[in-house]
């Protein structure tokens, strides 16, 4: 392999071009960053972050090949691990120094593959494939509302409260879909039970765009001590989710879901 950029410049493809065996070109990724108060370029991508990304991608993927067959138990599986996995990469990349532009970047599209283009076309392929165009845009309401969450989300990422998320993020979203279509196809399916989910798909995607704010609980203090009967709450937590996963986990879903329009109601009652 050889590699000519000794004057190289970001963006500039003709320089950054690396001849590979078999004479397909490939682009090495150039990155400016900031460091002591000095602009530096690096090159390259940090891998182990990414391999839980790749994972988290690959996770959505297999998602939306199972509901294209029918399993939809595995379909939700697979968006579960996905969010296991998506928690993991930016956890590692903090640990490891290893955070970058490109890791945020390829973290937010792997998010709109999982969280956003997998439940759509699980509850689609599901139940909403029958009431045809109505189906398809209550589909599309929600996938695109993870986009645009996704977005806000990056563009205010400096400014954001670390308490509060503005809207409901898309991992949760992802959560309830994904748990109600499991459950559901449990079920003979019936026209009910598919305006419900068309329902359900509408309302989660426009929380996720709302300015309604829910709780992160990313300022708990994990070296707190807590009362043992909170060990023992989350004890019971565990044992129901392993017995019946798709009704426990909606079952939550739906209640963090509701927590946020919730709050805003209890915070216009106390105001007035």
């Amino acid at each position: 392999m050889t590699e000519d950029r000794s004057n190289s410049k970001p963006g500039d493809d003709s320089e950054l071009s690396i001849d590979v065996p078999g004479g397909v070109p490939v682009d090495e990724h150039v990155e400016e960053v900031s460091q002591n108060g000095k602009k530096i370029t690096l090159k390259g991508v940090y891998l182990l972050p990414n391999l839980f990304t790749t994972g988290a991608l690959f996770g959505g993927f297999f998602a939306i090949v199972s509901a294209m067959d029918g399993n939809y138990a595995n379909a939700a599986l697979a968006i579960f691990a996905a969010q296991i996995l998506d928690g993991f990469d930016g956890r590692v990349a903090r640990m490891t120094n290893t955070q970058s532009a490109f890791g945020m970047e390829y973290d937010s599209l792997s998010d709109m593959v999982s969280f956003g283009l997998a439940p759509a076309i699980a509850t689609y392929s599901w139940a909403l494939q029958p009431l045809g165009k109505f189906g398809m845009a209550a589909a599309f309401v929600f996938a695109t509302c993870a986009a645009l969450r996704l977005a806000r989300f990056n563009s205010q990422v400096e400014s954001a409260d670390s308490q509060f998320f503005t809207g409901l993020a898309s991992p949760p979203a992802a959560t309830l879909v994904a748990s109600g279509v499991w459950l559901g196809s449990e079920q003979q399916l019936t026209t009910e039970i598919s305006i419900f989910a068309a329902v359900l798909v509408t309302f989660v995607g426009f929380m996720m765009v709302s300015n309604v704010r829910y709780q992160s609980f990313k300022g708990l203090d994990k070296n707190r001590r807590v009362p043992f009967v909170a060990m023992l709450v989350t004890l019971l937590v565990f044992i129901a989710v392993i017995i019946d996963p798709p009704r426990v986990l909606f079952a939550l879903a739906f209640v963090y879901a509701l927590s946020g329009p919730a709050w805003w109601l209890w915070e216009k009652v106390s105001r007035k």
